[in-house]
């Protein structure tokens, strides 16, 4: 049971350190013709109208605090859903969900359920130690070993920090565990994504069952073990439906709210409620830019 858990244990914590972080496909990435315009623009406003334009292709939900299309300029892309930048590793990364200097790495969405094994094989191992020498430890402080008296020591450290990692990795097993099964990130759990509607903490829970799979995969023989079997390519998430809900910016469109099907053919990748937001902002910006001229 030891080297079972030991073993695991290893190969979890490889899988976790030097698996690479996913970075997005090539086409979030802009064009050279795009990056010229890009640069060229001399307003903000006028850069925000050319990645609107571009980002109408791509399967992307989430925005900026202020309503305008994520963007990363170390990278130069338009990012996907629930992916983010890092400093640290200075690449974006899919699903991000922090950087771990434990790990020295990114745990995002090519190796979180590694990170997650990494976390249960270390809290098994740590409790089987714990387990198996807490009753020698207590038989040689009662005096029963007393010609072993010397190592008391060694044996009461051997229970001590096993159990103290124990006890820190409950912990931080079950926030993540509360993590999968409300289908957040450890990003979005401190600060909740933005979409056309607003900031939306459980714009991504799916539903217990779905929430798991997007994790573990559908195949529950490599549930526990480190191979890779998680749902899907890090870039397209399911979304917890949202009602059509007006613009928090204050500008009003007028017409129906059933004005933006007729842009189907436009902006095929999105849902009325975004289709709505992107009219809006395409206007606003227009209209900012004509009264600048």
């Amino acid at each position: 049971m030891f080297h079972v858990c030991f073993g695991m244990f290893s190969w979890a914590f490889w899988r976790s350190a030097f698996t690479a972080p996913s970075p997005p496909s090539e086409e979030f990435q802009l064009s050279l013709s795009d990056k010229q315009r890009y640069a060229e623009q001399d307003t903000p406003e006028a850069q925000r109208q050319i990645l609107l334009e571009i980002s109408q292709k791509l399967p992307v939900h989430s925005r900026s605090a202020s309503g305008a299309i994520r963007f990363c300029r170390h990278c130069q892309l338009i990012k996907p859903d629930r992916c983010h930048h890092c400093s640290a590793c200075q690449t974006c990364v899919l699903r991000m969900d922090h950087h771990c200097p434990w790990l020295n790495n990114c745990v995002g969405f090519s190796n979180y359920k590694f990170f997650l094994l990494f976390l249960t094989f270390s809290w098994l191992y740590c409790l089987f130690i714990v387990a198996t020498v807490t009753p020698y430890f207590i038989k040689f402080w009662r005096g029963k070993f007393l010609n072993y008296s010397s190592v008391k020591l060694h044996v009461f450290f051997l229970m001590l920090v096993p159990g103290m990692f124990a006890f820190t990795l409950t912990f931080l097993l079950a926030f993540h565990c509360w993590l999968v099964i409300t289908n957040k990130t450890t990003l979005e759990w401190l600060s909740a994504p933005f979409f056309p509607h607003g900031p939306d903490r459980t714009a991504f829970d799916v539903g217990l069952k779905h929430n798991v799979l997007q994790v573990f995969g559908s195949q529950r023989r490599f549930w526990l073990l480190p191979v890779f079997s998680s749902d899907g390519d890090g870039q397209i998430f399911p979304l917890r439906g949202k009602p059509l809900v007006p613009n928090p910016g204050g500008f009003h469109l007028t017409g129906t709210c059933e004005e933006p099907e007729k842009h189907m053919g436009k902006y095929p990748s999105k849902d009325s409620t975004e289709l709505l937001w992107d009219i809006q902002f395409e206007t606003r910006t227009h209209l900012h830019l004509e009264a600048e001229l």
